[in-house]
């Protein structure tokens, strides 16, 4: 069902900064490229600036920057080669080349500052949006992150200029430690710290601001007691979804194959690792001999955590866990990687969700989960204290585990394995969550204020 969008009259020029933008397949670009379609319905005039590890959009002026600090500097370029020329060859010497050339800035840079390799972008993006502003091309700033130096060069820009701000959060900007710490502490370490610092701006300066979970907008209420305020009440939530991919296949069916295909798609760590499916199975094997040679796991997007590749040497499973690295535009199908991942997706028997085991898992939900969505293919999701997303598993259909739950992940995996072998896995409920509802969401809050 299409959702129909609050059409937006007045102050339709949207500034948007954003460093990734059109990136194929990276969860940071597509949360905001995804969109864009439904901002241009609604009205919204954008003006896009990003860095220039993405693709140029012709649709809307879209400026693409590039960081002005050597180790952002490095990150952006080592992405523009890639794009342009692959890589291949001339990607591994340019970068090279660039990395050895920076390497005695990038020491000066961590070792004065201390801040992740995008904070630098902020200072372009600030100087051109000052100018647009003053130039009176701009009616909103919205900031996008991810990377915080949209952020940064969003507060600075409302700071200069009294411009009204709209702020997404992607990602918590402070991490807690434990579940009885709300993060009032000044971290130590020095990102974390601006991070700190960066969340109480947004707080002050947004005149709108939203976060991607109901636990992140909890505990940023907790911290920031101005966004409990009824005149100042402007913190909300917003489901970002995901769109369906252009190779979607609705209506397919599933076959079963000689082998039971368990597949994670996404990044992995060692608080996010494999190894956790990979110690479940041992019981299973035990029990069930034959499966040893049925069950196979699958790694797409990312390499492997060390977790991982120590468990597969232990337990001797280099032929169970299958890395199949990232999914790049097939050049000749024409298939984009995100097309090419879905196709996976949707011939897997089950999709592997690591949800992982920090405290932030508390306010933090998989971007992949919500592509999960649109592959209708039945889900095993290993969570860590988000009721939010339990919920949102339950109500479609999923096995679940707790992670750290050794014994209740093997449990999950001989259910999974027994309704494999009776061809009976969980059929889940078709209820995908676009991203039009979230674009409704935020107009209808920006809205509310612009009244």
């Amino acid at each position: 069902m299409t959702i129909s969008l609050p059409a937006v009259t007045e102050k339709k020029r949207w500034l948007i900064l954003t460093h990734a933008f059109n990136m194929d397949g990276r969860a940071a670009s597509l949360t905001i490229t995804d969109k864009i379609p439904y901002l241009l319905e609604a009205g919204v005039e954008p003006i896009v600036f990003s860095a220039i590890t993405g693709i140029k959009d012709q649709r809307f002026p879209h400026y693409q920057f590039i960081a002005w600090g050597p180790s952002g500097f490095r990150f952006d370029f080592r992405h523009w080669v890639a794009n342009k020329y692959g890589r291949g060859f001339i990607y591994k010497i340019t970068t090279r080349t660039v990395s050895i050339l920076l390497a005695p800035l990038i020491a000066v840079e961590k070792l004065c500052l201390g801040y992740s390799s995008q904070w630098s972008w902020a200072l372009p993006a600030f100087l051109h949006g000052w100018r647009l502003i003053r130039a009176g091309k701009v009616d909103v700033v919205m900031s996008v992150g991810s990377a915080w130096s949209a952020h940064l060069a969003g507060v600075w820009l409302k700071k200069a200029t009294g411009i009204e701000l709209i702020s997404e959060v992607h990602d918590p900007l402070v991490i807690r430690k434990n579940p009885n710490d709300p993060g009032f502490e000044k971290p130590k370490n020095r990102d974390a710290r601006f991070r700190h610092y960066l969340e109480n701006q947004l707080t002050r300066f947004s005149d709108k601001v939203w976060w991607f979970t109901e636990g992140a907008l909890h505990y940023a209420k907790v911290r920031n007691p101005n966004l409990n305020t009824p005149h100042n009440a402007h913190g909300f939530v917003v489901t970002p979804g995901a769109e369906p991919p252009g190779s979607l296949n609705a209506n397919r069916a599933h076959a079963y194959t000689s082998q039971l295909n368990l597949c994670h798609f996404g990044s992995l760590a060692n608080d996010r690792s494999l190894s956790t499916v990979l110690n479940g199975l041992v019981p299973l094997f035990e029990k069930y001999p034959e499966a040893r040679n049925l069950i196979r796991v699958h790694a797409y997007g990312a390499p492997l955590d060390s977790l991982s590749l120590d468990a597969i040497n232990q337990l001797g499973f280099s032929d169970v866990l299958l890395a199949h690295g990232r999914l790049e535009k097939d050049p000749v199908s024409g298939k984009s990687g995100r097309e090419r991942v879905v196709e996976k997706m949707q011939e897997a028997d089950v999709l592997i969700l690591l949800h992982g085991n920090d405290e932030w898992c508390a306010e933090y939900i998989p971007s992949k989960f919500y592509d999960y969505l649109w592959a209708g293919r039945p889900i095993w999701g290993i969570t860590h204290r988000n009721p939010q997303l339990d919920q949102m598993l339950l109500d479609r259909g999923a096995y679940l585990s707790a992670e750290g739950d050794s014994g209740g992940i093997a449990m999950a995996l001989e259910r999974i394995w027994l309704d494999w072998q009776g061809k009976h896995l969980i059929e889940p409920a078709w209820k995908p969550i676009g991203v039009d509802q979230a674009v409704n969401t935020i107009l209808t809050n920006v809205q509310s204020h612009a009244q």
